[in-house]
């Protein structure tokens, strides 16, 4: 049994795809991995998906028959039903949504939480969504560097006048602001767009790395903030762990979670979630049993639900 050091964050990835699109469950699944005495919680976010029915060459994982949760509808839902832990969208889709209006409802998500909210936010890859939301799909990358620089000043100017390529606001604000001001935000992606961007943008990095590569990609993304003038310690960074099969690797178990967990500590990330999508297990009570055998052999100090 590995101990798990208080400064290294083991959280969850939220497995919507697979438990019953229940409150009840939805609620049991959060005061849960609370209790078991897990740091995050992390939603993946799809507002709608594809039917592949006459899309034949179609190779990406998900369709219109994969369940997905508005991340920040349902943390509202979770900040009620926990007192801890912390809510992180990884990542929300971010330039296909109105950044006044996603800057509104992660301050409220914020406030209900108790300044509990992390916002992961990232292009997306899935066109037919763009499409769905009215939203162009070729500048996204160029529309996301200016929402996030919006984003921060959104939550900690009361008021504000913005006029460029894809914002107007003449001066006007939100009120309340979140608790946190600004609310973290954290950049998804793997390749090097992705890490110049939290680099110079980030307040972390949200990956999906093999362990094997863990050593080589701390050092990268180390070098990646030394090169844009920040310290080492100004950004932090968190790598998913997937056992499933849903990206197409080998099914991998509770061992693997410990082992892979570790692996990213020793190379010296901030903390890990562990994806458990993909596994075959089924409804909220066969992942909940596998968070909790974790939890057990990385000596997790639980707590109890009401804490």
């Amino acid at each position: 049994m590995m101990t798990i050091s208080p400064s290294f964050r083991v959280g969850v990835v939220f497995p919507q795809l697979e438990i019953e699109a229940e409150a009840a469950a939805i609620r049991d699944f959060g005061i849960a991995v609370e209790a078991m005495g897990y740091r995050h919680i992390i939603a993946y976010d799809h507002v709608v998906g594809a039917n592949i029915r006459d899309r034949p060459d179609w190779n990406m994982p998900y369709t219109h028959e994969s369940a997905f949760h508005e991340p920040l509808t349902l943390f509202s839902y979770l900040a009620a039903c926990t007192r801890k832990i912390l809510l992180s969208t990884g990542v929300i889709i971010l330039p296909q949504r109105q950044t006044v209006l996603l800057a509104k409802q992660a301050a409220n998500v914020d406030i209900f939480s108790g300044g509990r909210l992390r916002l992961g936010v990232g292009l997306g890859w899935n066109e037919v969504e763009y499409e769905a939301l009215g939203l162009p799909f070729a500048d996204r990358g160029e529309r996301m560097d200016a929402q996030i620089a919006l984003l921060r000043r959104l939550w900690t100017e009361e008021s504000l006048t913005v006029a460029d390529q894809h914002h107007h606001i003449s001066d006007a604000g939100l009120c309340p602001l979140p608790i946190q001001r600004p609310i973290p935000i954290w950049i998804g992606g793997i390749g090097p767009a992705a890490l110049r961007r939290v680099a110079t943008l980030g307040d972390g990095w949200l990956p999906a790395f093999e362990a094997e590569l863990a050593e080589e990609k701390v050092e990268l993304f180390r070098d990646a903030l030394t090169h844009a003038g920040r310290p080492d310690d100004s950004v932090q960074m968190e790598n998913i762990i997937f056992l499933g099969n849903t990206i197409g690797g080998p099914m991998r178990g509770a061992d693997d979670a410990v082992k892979d967990a570790e692996i990213w500590r020793h190379a010296g990330a901030a903390g890990v979630a562990i994806h458990s999508m993909g596994m075959g297990l089924k409804g909220v009570e066969q992942h909940l049993r596998l968070f909790e055998n974790i939890a057990g052999m990385m000596g997790m100090p639980s707590r109890p639900a009401s804490d």
